[in-house]
């Protein structure tokens, strides 16, 4: 037996382990494919076993891909936080520090690993490989932004009306997603500042991802301590990544301006706070159709609503962004049809008014087993209505109706 002893940081949570993990004196902690929750668990394991130790006899190709890629980093000159970064992959092989971990940008991911992977990274800030990991989640989104972008905001559309255990991390996806989509495709702005503001949308709120996932949960009063992190939030997630190492100013500017309350037209704004008034009006629209223990979601278009007009209850440029990108009935949202029935919202359409749909229930309130498309340009077919999610009885799994698109 040969024992290697690991640094916790280099071990995935939430995803199958691709080794055998023992104690530093050989006893059998953990057996392959066994699933790591949370850093809490993996840190009462390292204290039953005084360490965490993979026996290279055992371990095979893992291993070797592990300590063969950190031989190549330093041979490289890579810094030292590189290198701490790199971690065991479960396919045997070392990750690119920067490409995107999504290898086949036209196959359909797991995006309940998505959602986990996502919501792991954001609450570990403090790790050691958390800018390592932050930049492949924002790189494998931009792709399935780029290359299957309706079957995106699907996902997350969906994952998004009946989140609650995972929200801050589902929303911060959301947010990112539709902010880039918005500013690439609409507002015509350049890739780099693309960039800058899909990571901003992502770590808006890394000072208090456990604390948002507690909210949405929570039916109790805020506390005052509560109350404090809120109000503090946006300039501590900004201390976060300043400590981290970030210097881009209009990655941090937006992030620390995300809840600003500034209407008016994006010209002749700074680049950083145009892109927070983005974030701002994205924000809204996410938080609003998603379920609290203490309020129902609103319908797709509700919240859209809510970003489209500003504070002084006119047109919000950078919320009219949003939906020219998105649409006023997004893709995974709820509608009812002229003819009866309820369908979901499959693709963007010709106008932010017509999207394509399939039927979901008939218009006897029979479920459809397999879900028809219907044209809502044509009038016997139009959309007459929003649906919140838990108003629809039919509920179908994300992987089946992603099939639809």
């Amino acid at each position: 037996m040969k024992l290697v002893k690991l640094d916790l940081e280099t071990i995935p949570l939430g995803h199958p382990l691709p080794f055998i993990l023992r104690s530093a004196s050989g006893v059998l902690l953990a057996k392959k494919g066994y699933v790591v929750q949370s850093k809490d668990e993996l840190q009462q394991m390292a204290l039953r076993g005084m360490s965490l130790c993979v026996d290279t006899d055992e371990s095979g190709e893992s291993h070797r891909a592990y300590v063969g890629k950190l031989h190549s980093l330093v041979r490289e000159g890579k810094t030292l936080g590189t290198i701490a970064s790199t971690q065991f992959v479960t396919d045997g092989k070392g990750p690119d520090t920067t490409a995107p971990t999504i290898t086949d940008p036209t196959a359909r991911p797991n995006w309940h690993d998505i959602q986990t992977r996502a919501s792991n990274v954001l609450r570990q800030p403090e790790s050691t490989s958390f800018m390592t990991r932050l930049f492949q989640l924002h790189a494998d989104l931009t792709l399935l932004t780029q290359r299957q972008t309706d079957a995106t905001l699907f996902a997350l559309m969906h994952l998004s009306a009946g989140e609650t255990r995972l929200y801050s991390a589902t929303h911060a996806m959301l947010v990112s997603v539709v902010c880039m989509l918005a500013a690439r495709t609409v507002l015509l702005w350049p890739e780099d500042r693309v960039n800058s503001l899909g990571l901003a949308a992502l770590t808006m709120n890394i000072s208090m991802t456990e604390l948002q996932d507690q909210l949405a949960q929570q039916s109790l009063p805020l506390s005052s301590a509560q109350v404090e992190a809120i109000d503090g939030h946006s300039q501590k997630s900004v201390d976060i990544l300043k400590k981290l190492g970030i210097q881009d100013p209009d990655w941090l500017d937006a992030v620390r301006h995300h809840h600003d309350r500034s209407p008016g037209p994006l010209t002749g704004r700074p680049p950083a706070q145009q892109m927070a008034r983005l974030i701002q009006r994205a924000d809204i629209f996410g938080a609003r159709m998603a379920p609290r223990a203490t309020r129902f979601p609103l319908p797709s278009t509700a919240a859209m609503q809510g970003s489209y007009f500003d504070e002084d209850k006119k047109v919000d440029e950078a919320g009219a962004a949003l939906v020219k990108a998105v649409g006023m009935y997004a893709p995974g949202s709820y509608v009812k049809l002229a003819s009866g029935e309820v369908a979901v919202v499959t693709r963007r359409g010709a106008t932010p008014s017509t999207p394509r749909v399939s039927v979901v229930i008939s218009r006897q309130g029979m479920a459809m087993a397999e879900p028809p498309p219907r044209d809502t340009a044509r009038p016997d077919f139009k959309i007459t209505a929003g649906l919140p999610a838990r108003e629809v009885k039919v509920k179908l799994p994300l992987e089946r109706l992603l099939t639809l698109i």
